[in-house]
């Protein structure tokens, strides 16, 4: 019996511990970084406490469903999205084990159950509050007639299941009076008339989500009836026009969030009628629904209490950007992504009456200069996240009063734009920042990048696509300074050799790396990446032609959480693919024109690759591959996409990338 001495006293028994206490242990422990693995291991007694602990089990590969489900039998929340192949016997299997203490279960990424399963899984498990099956395509009326049964249900979403009709959702709204969530996204088989009855029904319902429904402003009546609906999103309804929306004369004053996002039927002249009594509106979006005026300005005005506000991809008139900036002054975040008609002097006059913005989006704005920036900067000191992706009008200047006054940034994207050493060097100042994306950039180099590494030690992304001025110096800097750093893109950083990944994988919580069109990484590289990187999940070396299969055999046996792999245009043969197979986790595999494949090497490796869920491959493999071998994967839910691209030989020089000059915008 295993004895630990506390505070230097007597020696106890780890036996002895109240429960109560290793649960304040637990509660304390990171769960990504293994100490709970750990922690269990310490004698069976621990491992008990652990398994009692356990609110939440995410378990894969499906092989391992069994064994993990008998050990954590008393878990509240079953999440399985990363199990393609859940069957009936399994669900059967969960319900007899789990029983009345499972409350919750994502179904949202598997295919192989059918109604039988659903209907064992309800009638064991009275206590289930949430059930998620989105992307069920098979599912339909009778599956729908089964969830019903589940009387105590608050959370179901039905996202793309394409086949439930107004029959089988009028069974959930008389069946689950007690829902509180409900998702139909893409259900195409929904009318107004469900929605109306669920609306009657189900008078708890707090969010609910009608995107590209085949809805029209018949059941908004209804609906604005709700009187705890908080979350409300009819993105892509383009039944609902401007009349149905100003005959509504319900106000619907529990209202937080209101997505009205891609409805080109709305010209906004029946908004008042949505926003009557909307008095707790916080979060309003209609990107990409035609223009912006004075009169839906106005109309903005009477949400007092609005904070966020997206109008991505609409065009402003010569005055519609003006009176938003009359209308609204408590904005915490403003996304203007795409937006045609903004101009320095609009952008000017929100921020000026904005001044606690916190996030900013104004992406492909290219009519803005460097005097937004300068606004933006100084009206703003509490910007968290400001988004600027391909601002060429904005001169370089202007990165020194982002590095100067905006100290609280965490999230920072000037992707295709004028930056320079100079200004990465004043970004560096901003010692918050997590996120970084300065891809496209030609006039950065190691210098810039090696102050970032030196001051921004929080960082966990960085992008730095095609930014051919990066060589393995700056690499070198980051991962020196930024140890925690989790995903790095150099696609296209031509200079890169097999010392940048010797540098990266000094960084042991590295979980993505983008690699691709950058000719002298190598196997040695790739091997030093996969002994220091444990936790990667994410790998694209698409056009490293020196990769091959002495690359692929310590990825195999090092890397057993890579869940995602794109091969194409490598040197990988038979040998390496087959050694890859061996990864449990491994769900998504690219692997097109990699001349080292035969068909029966191919064929071997997707049958052995138990828990693939997404492939690409060449068209010319269709024909030639086993038509059972195809029929097998597809029925264990392994979606097959063929492509037919010709083959390009990949230069050991590529061509630097070229960016076209900006035009005036139309």
């Amino acid at each position: 019996m295993k004895k630990v001495r506390v505070d230097g006293g007597e020696a106890v028994f780890f036996e002895a511990m109240a429960e109560e206490i290793l649960f304040l242990i637990l509660d304390c422990l990171d769960s990504s970084s293994g100490d709970k693995k750990a922690f269990s291991l310490v004698c069976r007694s621990w491992r008990d406490v652990e398994s009692r602990h356990r609110k939440v089990l995410k378990p894969f590969p499906t092989d391992l469903l069994s064994a993990v489900l008998g050990r954590y039998s008393a878990v509240p929340r079953l999440d399985l999205s990363l199990c393609p192949l859940v069957s009936d016997d399994f669900l059967a299997a969960t319900a007899i084990t789990a029983g009345a203490a499972l409350r919750s279960i994502d179904l949202s990424r598997s295919r192989s159950f059918t109604q039988a399963g659903l209907e064992t899984l309800v009638a064991r498990c009275p206590s289930l509050a949430e059930i998620d099956l989105s992307n069920a395509t098979e599912l339909g009326d009778s599956a729908a007639a089964t969830i019903a049964r589940a009387r105590n249900l608050e959370k179901l979403s039905l996202a793309r299941c394409k086949r439930v009709t107004d029959i089988g959702l009028v069974c959930i709204a008389v069946g689950c009076p007690k829902l509180k969530a409900l998702s139909l996204r893409w259900c195409l088989g929904v009318t107004d008339l469900s929605i109306g009855i669920v609306a009657v029904k189900c008078r708890e319902i707090r969010s609910l989500d009608l995107s590209y429904v085949q809805v029209t402003g018949k059941c908004l009546p209804q609906i604005f009836q709700l009187r705890n609906l908080q979350f409300l999103s009819l993105e892509g309804c383009l039944g609902i026009e401007d009349a149905s929306l100003a005959a509504i004369q319900k106000e619907c004053r529990s209202l937080v969030t209101l997505n009205l996002s891609n409805s080109p039927h709305l010209a906004h002249l029946g908004l008042p009628s949505f926003t009557r009594g909307a008095v707790r509106l916080r979060d309003l979006s209609l990107s990409h629904c035609g223009s912006v005026s004075h009169s839906l300005a106005n109309n903005l005005q009477k949400i007092s209490v609005l904070q966020s506000l997206h109008l991505d991809g609409v065009r402003f008139s010569s005055s519609g950007l003006k009176a938003v900036a009359d209308s609204c002054s408590s904005l915490r975040e403003l996304s203007l992504c795409k937006s045609l008609g903004v101009t320095d002097e609009g952008l000017s006059l929100i921020v000026g009456k904005n001044k606690g913005l916190e996030k900013l989006d104004i992406t492909c704005c290219r009519m803005i200069t460097s005097l937004s920036i300068e606004n933006i900067t100084r009206s703003c000191p509490l910007l968290r996240c400001l988004k600027m992706e391909s601002c060429t009008l904005v001169s370089k200047e202007a990165y020194l009063w982002v590095g100067e006054r905006c100290r609280l940034l965490e999230e920072l994207d000037l992707t295709d734009n004028e930056l320079d050493s100079e200004g990465l060097k004043a970004i560096s100042g901003c010692q918050r920042l997590v996120a970084l994306r300065i891809g496209l950039c030609l006039k950065i180099d190691d210098e810039g990048l090696g102050h970032v590494g030196m001051h921004c030690h929080r960082l966990r992304e960085l992008d730095l696509y095609r930014s051919v001025g990066i060589t393995d110096n700056g690499i070198g800097e980051i991962a020196k300074g930024c140890r925690g750093l989790e995903m790095v893109n150099m696609s296209y950083c031509e200079q890169i050799t097999d010392n940048s990944l010797l540098f990266l994988s000094q960084c042991p919580k590295m979980k993505i790396i983008e690699i691709r069109g950058c000719p002298e990484i190598s196997s040695r590289g790739l091997s030093s990446i996969a002994l220091g990187c444990k936790q990667l999940v994410k790998l694209d070396v698409k056009k490293c032609v020196k990769i091959d299969d002495s690359g692929m055999i310590p990825l195999a046996s090092s890397s057993q959480n890579l869940r995602q792999i794109n091969l194409s245009h490598c040197s990988v043969t038979d040998v390496g693919l087959l050694a890859l197979a061996g990864l449990s986790c491994l769900q998504s595999m690219i692997i097109v024109h990699v001349r080292g494949l035969t068909v029966s090497g191919l064929a071997t490796a997707l049958l052995a690759c138990g828990g693939l869920a997404r492939v690409k491959l060449h068209v010319s493999f269709k024909s030639l591959l086993p038509k059972n071998l195809i029929d097998h994967l597809e029925a264990r839910g392994c979606l097959i996409q063929w492509r037919d691209k010709p083959f390009q030989a990949v230069d050991s020089k590529p061509i630097r990338f070229w960016k076209l000059p900006a035009g005036p915008e139309t």
